[in-house]
């Protein structure tokens, strides 16, 4: 069954003829080329568009190897423009180009040109890679299968597909594999053959295995609290490995630029302001992390909460972890501090939500514990509880609104 991606789609297709060059990106073998290739060729096609002016070229087939030189390529595309008509280019894999940069540049100035590329290794998925157009670069983001989308590619439904997704998550790819283990096989090599030596060889780093050792850490670590000077405690206790904290951040940032990881900053609710030095880590995809500890440590609350995580970055939302501070009266009468956490706290234009994501909430207690961070904002923005369970969604006498899993994935008016 073919997944439409008509989120992505109607971005390309919004950005025709706006002057600006189409980046798609995203981490590798997410389904770039196939969103621009077959989707958006597609509908150029039933848009009136004819063949012969859509000029496609994937930069890593064999046919195409004399372009690779950014003077031919260039020449190669201006020889296709035959009129004045409007002509789509197309490049796939750009990056191969050595001054790709140049190239697209130069079909900037070319009034009846409307350029769109992808690439997909680390140095073209750099997330400062529109400042190498001089601003004008129009990125779409591309990640992994929602949820939605998983459930329209794979015919599965309900907490069926979602005991998959949780496991295999949503690299395209998967669904065409028929069983577990060539899931699991084509997951763990994606990360070792093709992100790790990726970074590895683009930021030149000395320790293989020091590298592959933090981003299990970091699998086995998704959402809880990350400073990288107790991490390298850690390392020096637990494997006997000397890394120090400035070289760990550096680590993660390349695996940030990279879209494997994404980092979620703590936000003081109260004091309106970041809490710098401590922040939650998260995968864009959940499969790949599962992958890199061998399907070990499957604790569904910690999966559910990256996949609303990434689910929410999809949409549109920026999204950072919420801090409340609070001074209560303990027991011997003293006044002590303490925080509440808000899982997250998630703003897109002038819309806030605060989010809570709980794997079930069996009774009364639970659900006070789950509602307490929210309880104790004075804030008029919308509080939102995201439960495992099958129900009909609802709202507390603190207005505070109760959601399905499964529903908060599958219908985006709920944000």
């Amino acid at each position: 069954m073919e997944i439409q991606r008509d989120f992505y789609l109607n971005q390309l297709i919004a950005g025709r003829h706006n002057g600006l060059i189409k980046v798609v990106t995203g981490l590798r073998r997410c389904g770039k080329s196939y969103l621009l290739f077959k989707l958006f060729y597609r509908h150029l096609i039933a848009s009136g568009v004819d063949d012969s002016h859509i000029v496609k070229i994937a930069l890593d087939d064999l046919e195409f190897v004399d372009l690779l030189d950014p003077i031919k390529l260039y020449r190669f595309i201006k020889e296709q423009l035959k009129d004045s008509d409007m002509y789509y280019v197309l490049l796939d894999e750009v990056q191969l180009v050595s001054g790709f940069e140049r190239v697209l540049n130069s079909l900037l100035h070319i009034d009846n040109v409307d350029v769109y590329v992808t690439g997909s290794n680390s140095r073209f998925l750099s997330s400062d890679i529109i400042t190498e157009f001089r601003g004008r670069g129009d990125e779409i983001r591309v990640y992994p299968l929602s949820f939605s989308e998983f459930c329209q590619g794979s015919g599965l439904s309900g907490f069926k597909a979602w005991n998959d997704y949780c496991v295999f998550g949503g690299m395209p790819h998967v669904l065409s594999l028929d069983n577990d283990d060539k899931k699991l096989g084509y997951l763990s090599d994606l990360f070792s053959t093709v992100y790790l030596v990726d970074l590895v060889e683009r930021h030149r780093v000395r320790n293989k295995e020091e590298f592959a050792e933090l981003l299990k850490f970091m699998a086995s670590n998704i959402g809880g609290l990350t400073n990288t000077t107790k991490l390298s405690k850690t390392f020096k206790s637990a494997k006997n490995v000397a890394i120090g904290p400035a070289t760990l951040a550096k680590y993660l940032s390349y695996c940030e630029d990279a879209f494997i990881i994404k980092k979620a900053e703590r936000y003081d609710l109260k004091g309106k302001r970041y809490i710098g030095g401590v922040a939650k880590y998260y995968f864009t995809d959940i499969g790949v992390r599962n992958a890199i500890i061998g399907m070990r440590q499957q604790e569904e609350s910690h999966i559910m909460e990256n996949v609303i995580y990434n689910e929410l970055l999809r949409r549109g939302f920026r999204v950072d972890v919420g801090v409340v501070p609070q001074r209560i009266v303990d027991e011997n009468n003293k006044w002590q501090r303490r925080s509440l956490e808000v899982d997250f706290v998630a703003n897109r234009g002038n819309k806030c939500l605060y989010i809570q994501s709980a794997l079930m909430i069996p009774d009364e207690q639970k659900r006070r514990q789950e509602t307490a961070s929210l309880k104790a904002l004075n804030q008029s923005f919308a509080k939102i509880v995201v439960v495992k369970d099958d129900f009909r969604p609802w709202y507390d006498d603190d207005g505070i609104f109760y959601v399905g899993l499964l529903d908060f994935l599958l219908d985006e008016s709920l944000t």
